[in-house]
């Protein structure tokens, strides 16, 4: 076993010993992969300051998110097919998440189920919910989460209609996968993953397939998913959908600073500012550099949380300290859970804490929720290099209907 120091190692550890089409799906971005691209380079541009001769005894990395308290400010973000990285993906991620204390979130195109989950954790998970045209599955998928106790609703509002990635349309990506031949070549270099998914019954999408109507199993699945997405979704049916959840409601995609003003105003109670790690709107600018303006759109009225491009400890206090009040991760726990399962999750998450702790330190600070502009510097015109519009007036956008 090699000696695992930084989310890199998992990487690669990840891309060996996972067939390429997930592999794939999991580490590539929409179109040229530009904002994919920009969401880590972005971060770099970024610089600590150091402080010296400072009391660094007593550290703590403890925070909050949307009123949950945990042992720092990372949630683990929800992936689709997060059980194809490995047998049982999402189980063990859920159960990492918990014993270390930090939120897991479900994704609606899993491949274990809300169920599977919840009978294998003992504490509330959130749930991420794509919104699709079939309002009687809606309906039902939204009660079975309230159903097995989720913490919270995260509503995704930037997959209206399905970016294309390249990669994943030459790998030819389905669940399970189809067995071509450079398929069948590939899987039989990953005789570690083909044991594990041959010792599991979950291999289709456990939310839908025998769920929605006429997705009796994997073959009608893909192309009643293209079909789905509601392209429709607006203010009015996100108040509808929040109706129907009754508890908190956290929006994820949310890029611009007319769309956070407007949520703020939605009172939700927390958004992801999010590109979705570059898979949807390529040429979007990075969540990082978009977050400073969320920021001043918004200030305090609503908690505002960061992902995208998050691969250390490091990042995640630069975004702390450019006003994320909380960050999530998703490629950096997923090369975890690819490269050794649970507890592969498990060090990409104690990698990023000691990370975040001493870095904290180094800059001057014992507490993460004391961090702020003063820990970093920005390069000149990183901010200001795009002409990014200001918020309209609130006469200037329809009431939101609630």
């Amino acid at each position: 076993m090699p000696v695992v120091t930084s989310i890199e190692d998992l990487k690669r550890m990840h891309r060996a010993r996972t067939p390429k089409m997930f592999y794939d799906y999991a580490e590539s971005g929409s179109y040229t992969e530009q904002t994919f691209r920009e969401n880590t380079t972005d971060f770099a541009r970024l610089k600590l300051r150091q402080k010296v001769a400072v009391d660094m005894s007593n550290r703590s990395t403890a925070s909050d998110i949307a009123g949950l308290p945990v042992a720092m400010p990372v949630a683990l973000a929800p992936v689709g097919l997060t059980g194809m990285q490995h047998a049982d993906g999402e189980i063990h991620a859920a159960r990492a998440a918990e014993k270390f204390g930090v939120p897991f979130c479900l994704s609606t195109m899993s491949i274990c189920s809300i169920e599977d989950v919840a009978e294998h954790t003992t504490k509330p998970f959130m749930f991420q919910l794509y919104v699709m045209k079939d309002q009687d599955f809606l309906a039902a998928i939204i009660e079975r989460a309230k159903k097995a106790g989720c913490s919270a609703l995260v509503l995704t509002l930037d997959l209206q209609i399905l970016g294309q990635r390249h990669k994943d349309l030459k790998n030819g990506l389905s669940a399970p996968p189809k067995l071509t031949l450079p398929t069948l070549l590939d899987l039989a270099t990953r005789w570690r993953w083909g044991m594990g998914m041959l010792q599991t019954k979950r291999r289709f999408f456990g939310n839908i397939v025998g769920h929605a109507k006429g997705v009796a199993d994997p073959s009608s699945l893909m192309s009643w998913t293209a079909e789905q997405f509601d392209e429709k979704l607006d203010w009015d049916k996100i108040a509808r959908i929040r109706d129907l959840w009754g508890g908190k409601l956290i929006l994820k995609g949310v890029l611009d600073p007319d769309d956070a003003r407007i949520a703020a105003d939605f009172g939700a109670d927390a958004i992801i500012v999010s590109n979705h790690g570059g898979r949807q709107l390529d040429g979007a600018l990075s969540s990082i550099r978009m977050l400073p303006h969320i920021v001043k759109a918004v200030g305090d009225r609503v908690e505002i949380h960061m992902d995208g491009g998050i691969r250390s400890g490091q990042d995640v206090l630069k975004a702390l300290a450019l006003g994320a009040h909380s960050t999530w991760i998703g490629r950096a726990w997923l090369h975890g859970l690819g490269a050794m399962g649970e507890a592969g999750v498990t060090r990409a998450l104690e990698i990023i804490r000691k990370e975040l702790d001493i870095s904290m330190a180094l800059c001057g600070e014992r507490n993460v929720k004391d961090i702020g502009p003063d820990n970093v510097m920005i390069p000149r015109g990183f901010l200001d290099e795009y002409d990014i519009p200001q918020p309209v007036g609130a006469s200037q956008i329809a009431p939101v209907a609630v």
